[in-house]
């Protein structure tokens, strides 16, 4: 998956004009492919595990909002597809009416759920006791707006590409509630032989663990497996299971990568003691110091393999 191909079809969350497909398009390799839009990010991850396209865009956690429980439930408990990799995007939320539209005239504000909670102190502070209505995403928000279904007064929050796609005005820039608003998106694909991502020296690896039953003391002795090991883990979340009140699964994110023998160590105790643990993927870590990690655990790890075969060219050899 990381040559991808305009033959190469990518589903994301539609219409055009999105943050989904804004962050699509800072991927220079995805660009390249033949975008999709979907209705909805179950929908687009839907459409991977039907066979239906190649790869799939969604957002999975917001740095204010938190995890996007759709798109994380959908991963755990409704498809079986891997994550290749992790993209963190920047979100502008911008205040998008039809032209000719002031604050006072605003009488609600659609946008996608996530979307309306990032700005909803800057709402209340400037527009107080409009509507919030929800919509499937940012640019579906900016087509209500510009098509005029819910009546004059409507105003979106979206993007600024979006404003232009469907001839809004950005009414105020920047209405996110707080600044360094960040999503992470992941490109997930269906299971098969080399799917997942080769190692780079600075990894994540995404795992669901189903409990055998709620006992005291099982979250302890899974994360001391973790422990035990020095693995660190980025993130621990709990879920519903969905098959009866109080029965949790965790899903974790963790440092490293499953060719790494200590990943992969721990995940067989794992898989050996628990009642079902998911692999959701091994994929390079995103972040601005990514690169650099990386060149530093190749260098690292070239120092280390010369000195190993320093200390082998003197084996005594028949």
């Amino acid at each position: 998956m990381d040559h991808t191909t305009p033959s190469m079809t990518v589903a994301f969350l539609g219409p055009e004009g999105t943050f989904t497909e804004e962050a699509l398009l800072s991927q220079g390799d995805l660009a390249a492919a033949t975008l999709i839009p979907f209705r909805s990010m179950p929908e687009a991850l839907a459409a991977v595990a039907a066979g239906e396209a190649d790869l799939a865009f969604v957002a999975i956690e917001n740095s204010i909002e938190g995890t996007v429980n759709l798109v994380l439930d959908a991963l755990v408990f409704d498809t079986e597809l891997w994550i290749q990799r992790e993209v963190v995007h920047e979100i502008t939320e911008n205040l998008l009416v039809s032209p000719g539209t002031g604050l006072a005239d605003i009488k609600r504000v659609v946008s996608f759920p996530n979307a309306l909670g990032q700005c909803r102190g800057w709402v209340t502070a400037h527009l107080p006791g409009v509507e919030e209505i929800a919509a499937n995403s940012t640019s579906e928000a900016a087509r209500i707006v510009a098509s005029g279904t819910r009546g004059p007064g409507t105003a979106a929050l979206g993007t600024a590409l979006a404003g232009k796609l469907y001839g809004l005005d950005v009414a105020v820039p920047h209405v996110e509630d707080q600044p360094g608003n960040m999503t992470r998106f992941v490109a997930v694909a269906a299971p098969a032989p080399g799917r997942i991502p080769l190692p780079t020296g600075h990894d994540k690896t995404s795992i669901v663990c189903f409990q055998r039953a709620d006992e005291p003391g099982s979250l302890h002795s899974i994360l001391g497996q973790f422990s035990a090991r020095g693995i660190n883990l980025t993130k621990l979340e709990s879920r519903p299971t969905k098959r009866s009140l109080g029965d949790y699964c965790f899903i974790i994110d963790l440092e490293g990568h499953v060719d790494d023998e200590v990943i992969a160590d721990c995940l067989r105790d794992l898989h050996a003691s628990l009642s079902s643990l998911k692999f959701l993927g091994s994929y390079p870590a995103a972040g601005e110091h990514g690169p650099a990690i990386r060149r530093d655990a190749e260098a690292s790890w070239r120092a280390a393999d010369e000195w190993v075969a320093s200390l082998r060219s003197h084996v005594a050899r028949p």
